[in-house]
């Protein structure tokens, strides 16, 4: 969706000079496009959305008319799901904190709760001797060597004391279901995908036991510019391409069983990332012992992309601009290391906006609300924009607080 000066102009005039805009078309068409490439290759298969990576309630209510999970790592995100009509049974609860009462709650709706420690072990079976006669499904987050150099924090250690314990305490439950085996590792390069592919199915082998589904968890690239693709290392996978890893690998696994596991995937930026921009005026120009910086209505937090520059269109709004061979993009708060763009060349004057590309990732619910109040979202559809966020006021920021 490219935005047109005339455009710009009428929406800065009713919503202020910075904001961000949603295409959430393309977010439904991402979505098709995982579905129909994971599932052409192992047929019982699906997606659950990972709330924390965009948790705007549109996409979230996209995703469950569509048919896909939620995947939640919090109780705020928990709420979330139930308040727009998501089904206990489809809700996903990760996560390394999770409160006994909501827990139980949850439970005894008829969620999945996916246990990441001793403590998560320890309050599920407090909650079961509590509820004898009803099934409560749980799954075990696993965590396994991928060949990644990262030794994760999360879930239990596949070949430790713990995970035998989680697994004993289960399976002499009456009322615990092991519902799924759960993993995530957070490098996205498909090298690591085998391995994560591979550990999960030696644990079933190993443990001669398959649950009702296989949650491989999210780490995806998705659809992005080729100037960013270079920028993070140039082969970036498709969606196609872990597929043929992922369900591919699952495929030749279950080719001759009765019963297939429902196979997961948590993809949170390889749906979003491509479908939000955030739109930035400049607000001056000046230079300091001999650089150039650019102050924009706008932060690093809002793009999320430290450390890339991201893809990005400069709009001029009828002002007299220069030309400039090195510009440095800053953002409005007072952190020197609040950069949005490095090296920028080309014509730029005060009051030009400058529209970034690829924001749906980590940037709405990662922004504070530093200095500054977060600004409106906007969603394009079927022709008309829609305020699918409001801008946060002075209000919305200090009402918790004592004055």
């Amino acid at each position: 969706m490219s935005l047109t000066i005339e455009t710009v102009k009428a929406l800065q005039k009713e919503h202020g000079d910075a904001f961000y805009i949603l295409d959430s078309a393309l977010f439904k068409q991402n979505y098709a496009n995982m579905m129909r490439e994971f599932s052409s290759l192992y047929a019982n298969f699906n997606i659950a959305y990972s709330y924390k990576t965009n948790y705007t309630p549109k996409l979230c209510k996209l995703v469950n008319s569509m048919g896909g999970y939620a995947e939640v790592v919090s109780e705020m995100e928990l709420e979330l799901a139930e308040r727009i009509g998501v089904r206990s049974e489809n809700i996903i609860w990760n996560g390394p904190v999770k409160s006994r009462d909501v827990m139980e709650r949850f439970l005894l709706s008829g969620g999945t709760v996916n246990l990441d420690s001793m403590e998560d072990l320890r309050l599920a079976a407090g909650i079961a001797a509590r509820h004898g006669g009803q099934k409560m499904n749980v799954g075990i987050r696993c965590n396994y060597d991928v060949g990644d150099g990262v030794v994760s924090r999360f879930g239990f250690d596949v070949d430790g004391g713990d995970f035998e314990e989680a697994m004993d305490v289960i399976q002499k439950s009456d009322v615990l279901h092991l519902k799924n085996f759960q993993c995530h590792f957070a490098r996205r390069q498909l090298a690591y995908w085998p391995a994560r592919v591979r550990g999960m199915l030696a644990l079933l082998d190993r443990l001669g036991f398959v649950p009702d589904r296989i949650d491989l968890g999210g780490g995806m690239y998705g659809n992005m510019p080729e100037d960013l693709k270079k920028q993070l290392g140039g082969n970036i996978p498709s969606y196609r391409d872990y597929a043929k890893v992922a369900a591919g690998m699952f495929a030749e696994k279950f080719a001759k069983t009765e019963f297939k596991p429902e196979l997961i995937v948590e993809p949170g930026s390889a749906l979003v990332g491509d479908c939000m921009k955030f739109v930035a005026t400049v607000k001056s120009i000046k230079k300091v012992r001999g650089k150039i910086f650019a102050t924009l209505l706008g932060s690093q937090k809002n793009i999320s992309m430290s450390g890339v520059n991201p893809p990005i269109e400069v709009l001029n709004m009828g002002n007299d601009g220069r030309y400039y061979s090195d510009v440095t993009m800053t953002g409005y708060t007072c952190i020197e290391s609040d950069v949005l763009v490095t090296g920028y060349k080309g014509y730029l004057s005060v009051g030009d906006v400058v529209v970034f590309s690829n924001c749906g990732s980590y940037s709405l619910v990662m922004k504070p609300p530093f200095i500054l109040p977060n600004f409106p979202v906007l969603d394009i559809e079927n022709g008309a924009w829609e305020v699918v966020k409001e801008c946060e006021n002075f209000d919305d920021i200090f009402h918790t607080f004592s004055f």
